[in-house]
Formats: C-alpha cells, sequence, structure tokens
C-alpha cells in the first residue's frame, strides 16, 4: 500500500498535476491582466472620444455664442442708430415747434406795431404833408394828434410785448447759471405767494381769493438759487389765481375762489404742493402744457413761456421734478420736489 501510494510513480503524477495546476493559475492570472489592460484600454479610447465630442459640441456652442453675441452687436447698433434718428426727429420736430411758436409769438406785436406805424405815418401826412385841408379847424387837428397818441401808445406796448418774449427766451437759456444760496424754503414760498397775489389785486381790482397755507415747521434749509426758485413759484401761484379767476367769472353761485399751498420733507428733499380750485384743464391741455409758446390764454395775455421755463429751472437747474395733476372744472395742482 505504502509503494503503491508513494512510489516513484505517483509522486510523478502529482508533481505534474500541481505544475499543471500552476501553469494553468498562471494562465488564468494573464489572462485576468490582459483582460483588464483591454478594459483600461476601452476605457482611456471612450475618454478620449468623450473629450473629442466634448470638444466638439464645446467648439458649437462657442461658435454659436459668437454668431449671438454679433447678432446682438448688429441688433444694438441698428437699434443706437434707430434712436439716434428718432432723437434728431423729435429735435426736429421740438425745433419747428418753437420756430413756429416764436413766429407766431414775435408776428402778432410785429404786424400791430407796422400797422400802427402806417396809420400814424397817415395822420401825420393829414396834418402836415400834402394832403392838409387848410380849411380845417383846429379841433379836428387835435382829434388827429389825439389819434396818434393812442397810436404810438399801441406801438409802445406791443413793442414791450415783443421784447418780454425775446426776455423770457433769454431767460431760458440762462437757467440754472446764478448761485446757490441756502434758504428757508417756507418764507420764500410764503413771499412769493403774496406778491403774486397783491400783484394781481394791482391789476384787477376787487379780486379777493381764500389763501391756505400748510407750511412744515420743520423744514430743513435747502441749497437752491433763489431768484430762479422764486420766478418759478410766482409763476405757478400766479397761473394758480388766473384759473380761479377765470373760474369766479363763471355763473356760480356759491364758488369762492382758494388757492392752497403746503411744504413737507420727503425721501431725498422737499415737496411744495400748489393747489387751486379753479377751471382746471383737460388732458390734452395737461399733456402740452409745459411746452414753450404754449398757452391758453387770450392772444397778448401770455407768452406761453413761464411753465416751460419752471419747468427748466426745476428740473434742469436744480434737478427736481415738476409735475401737475388737473380735473377739468375741479380744479389743479402743481407739485415741486426739490433735491436736499
Amino acid at each position: 500500500m505504502k509503494d503503491t501510494l508513494f512510489g516513484q510513480e505517483k509522486v510523478m503524477r502529482l508533481q505534474n498535476l500541481n505544475y499543471r495546476e500552476q501553469q494553468r493559475t498562471r494562465e488564468v492570472a494573464a489572462s485576468q491582466a490582459a483582460l483588464r489592460g483591454r478594459y483600461r484600454t476601452y476605457g482611456l479610447l471612450a475618454g478620449v472620444v468623450a473629450l473629442l465630442v466634448l470638444a466638439l459640441i464645446l467648439a458649437r456652442h462657442g461658435r454659436q455664442q459668437e454668431r449671438a453675441k454679433e447678432a446682438l452687436e448688429r441688433s444694438l447698433a441698428e437699434l443706437k442708430t434707430a434712436q439716434d434718428q428718432l432723437v434728431q426727429r423729435e429735435k426736429m420736430a421740438f425745433l419747428g415747434e418753437l420756430t413756429a411758436g416764436i413766429a407766431h409769438e414775435l408776428q402778432n406785436p410785429l404786424n400791430f406795431v407796422k400797422n400802427f406805424a402806417e396809420v400814424s405815418t397817415d395822420l401825420v401826412d393829414e396834418i402836415t404833408g400834402e394832403r392838409r385841408d387848410p380849411a380845417r379847424s383846429n379841433g379836428l387837428e387835435q382829434e388827429i394828434l389825439a389819434g396818434l397818441k393812442q397810436n404810438l401808445l399801441q406801438i409802445s406796448q406791443h413793442g414791450q410785448r415783443a421784447t418780454s418774449i425775446i426776455k423770457g427766451m433769454l431767460e431760458h437759456s440762462r437757467t440754472g447759471t446764478g448761485q446757490r444760496q441756502s434758504i428757508d424754503l417756507n418764507q420764500l414760498t410764503e413771499d412769493s405767494l403774496r406778491l403774486a397775489y397783491q400783484g394781481l389785486q394791482a391789476k384787477e381790482k376787487g379780486f379777493v381769493a381764500d389763501l391756505l397755507t400748510s407750511y412744515a415747521p420743520d423744514l430743513p434749509r435747502i441749497s437752491v438759487m433763489p431768484l430762479d426758485i422764486g420766478r418759478v413759484m410766482i409763476n405757478l401761484f400766479t397761473n394758480a389765481f388766473h384759473a380761479v379767476q377765470a373760474r369766479q367769472q363763471q355763473p356760480e353761485s356759491d364758488y369762492r375762489p382758494a388757492v392752497a399751498v403746503s411744504t413737507q420733507a420727503v425721501a431725498g428733499g422737499i415737496e411744495i404742493r400748489i393747489r387751486d380750485n379753479g377751471i382746471g384743464m383737460s388732458e390734452v391741455v395737461k399733456a402740452r402744457i409745459f411746452q414753450p409758446f404754449f398757452t391758453t390764454k387770450a392772444v397778448g395775455e401770455g407768452t406761453g413761456l413761464g411753465l416751460s421755463l419752471s419747468h427748466d429751472v426745476v428740473t434742469t437747474g436744480h434737478g427736481g421734478t415738476l409735475t401737475v395733476e388737473s380735473r377739468e372744472g375741479e380744479g389743479t395742482e402743481f407739485v415741486v420736489t426739490l433735491p436736499a
């Protein structure tokens, strides 16, 4: 049994089996190593392919972005060109309206001056020229001289109106050229209210209106150009008094004209409200109220420069705002906001 189990033949067979088992193990390990190598190769190839695909996608996206950027730049350039053209057209339209307004406003007094000058020349010829009648009485000549004097007064009046129009235009060009001073806005508003009220009473005897004031007691001092802001206040108060006077002339039995003014501190500045219970204005008038030479007053009573000048003083000269709210037949309120 021992020879059978541990004989030389059996030992060689066991060694052969062991050798083949080791050989098989090495082959399996080599096969697994080769398989792992292939997997790594495939992974690297897949990574390279993915990188190439990503690079292509990024390149395509970059080209799309570049095309989109170019299209956006073209659109922006076209929009800017269109905006410049629109602004230029608006400027030309405004210049046309301004020129037409200037021509219209100056043409009226100049026509009056021309006509009265021609009539006056004829009157002078009646007295001293070839058409003088020696048999004419002294009283008739006195009447002619009185008419001549009246014509000269009319020439002077319309010449002053033309001067006031030109003065208003020059004030437009000088807006914001004054020196700023720290002032008490309540006092300036009160002085402007009284000055405008007394000025209208001097022209219109018997005009009376209720003056309602509400000034904030703790209003801080503000740095403004006093002459410009005072002119704005007087203009707004004068318009308010004219509005209540126009309504007073309408057949209303229980109407009592009133102009109210209030001041208060707001975020970043000071607010002034001027309200009247006058005739008010329509939406069409309100849309054009700040345009130069636009006026609802009769010919010869206003140049249409007051509110335009006031708007420029507040907005351009002081960086504030001037707005208006109005209801036809009920009244108007102007709101002036000045930055602190």
